[in-house]
């Protein structure tokens, strides 16, 4: 009797206990299938707003600007026209600071991915003096504020011939991206099997092919990530642009500052001009959305 009443005894709290589960298990699956899914995608609408936005006032005039708001298209559609692309391509401005800003981001973002790649792999498997040292030293460069070092490289460029240039931006934004590039690739080439690059070394690979054959394969999704993170930040970028360069190098960040003149003037410009300045970093970064993932989730599981 006294065996069966402890029985009894225990068996509420494990019911109650196994309720409290069922409930939590009921809950977490209900918050785990559509409901969540229709709220994400009502997030991802309410972040695409402001591109729809800018996207269809730069297909209006300015007098349809200025009567009322964008959202007017969807009961009125015969507002949409080119008129304002056409003006675009026509402002010599606007398309000689487009073609500035691919000529400035391109190679500074392939010269950091390059050269941070072949440096993070000579941190993570070369041996050679002090090496953990310039590695630290290195990472110590990641404090270093964009905004110290404008005046001191100003007036170096300044004495050497470079301001001014666009060769001097991309130098600029290669030598500040490249702490981080380092730092990044050299952790993630870390966590290689030694194995692998061993095998690799007694089929007679040197180290240039080791790293092309092997590494760069492997650290595809950081390298992406790298990339990706590279682009938007030198694309976007108007503080070292404004500093450094000037009439016939600006890229397009600055010269559609430099067309605001007064509160709704040249909109007819800058609402293409900043649509197309917007979405092309959009378009990268979703052509490569996967590799970002990747390359941010590496390492999260083994």
């Amino acid at each position: 009797m006294t065996a069966t009443a402890g029985s009894v005894t225990n068996a509420g709290p494990a019911r109650t206990v196994q309720a409290k589960q069922s409930l939590g298990a009921r809950i977490t699956e209900k918050l785990s299938g559509g409901l969540v899914r229709v709220f994400l995608v009502l997030v991802g609408l309410f972040w695409l707003v402001p591109t729809i936005g800018l996207l269809l006032a730069s297909l209006r005039s300015p007098q349809d600007m200025s009567a009322s708001g964008w959202w007017t298209v969807f009961t009125k559609p015969s507002q949409l026209t080119f008129d304002s692309y056409q003006k675009l391509l026509e402002n010599s401005d606007i398309t000689t600071s487009l073609w500035n800003t691919v000529l400035i981001t391109v190679p500074a973002t392939v010269l950091v991915v390059v050269v941070g790649s072949l440096a993070g792999y000579a941190f993570a498997w070369m041996e050679f003096p002090g090496r953990d040292w310039w590695f630290l030293g290195v990472v110590s460069l990641l404090v270093v504020p964009v905004q110290v070092a404008l005046i001191p490289i100003a007036e170096l460029f300044g004495k050497i011939g470079l301001f001014g240039t666009i060769f001097g931006v991309i130098l600029f934004h290669t030598g500040f991206g490249l702490p981080f590039a380092v730092f990044l690739l050299r952790n993630f080439f870390a966590e290689i099997p030694r194995e692998l690059l061993e095998a690799a070394r007694l089929d007679g690979a040197g180290e240039l092919r080791l790293f092309a054959r092997v590494v760069m394969p492997l650290g595809g999704p950081a390298i992406a990530s790298l990339g990706i993170f590279q682009f938007l930040w030198v694309w976007n970028d108007m503080l070292v642009a404004l500093v450094f360069t000037k009439s016939g190098t600006q890229p397009i960040t600055v010269a559609l500052q430099t067309q605001v003149r007064q509160f709704g003037n040249n909109v007819d410009v800058l609402a293409p001009g900043a649509f197309i300045s917007m979405v092309i970093p959009l378009a990268v970064f979703f052509a490569f959305q996967r590799q970002f993932v990747s390359g941010v989730m590496a390492g999260a599981v083994k």
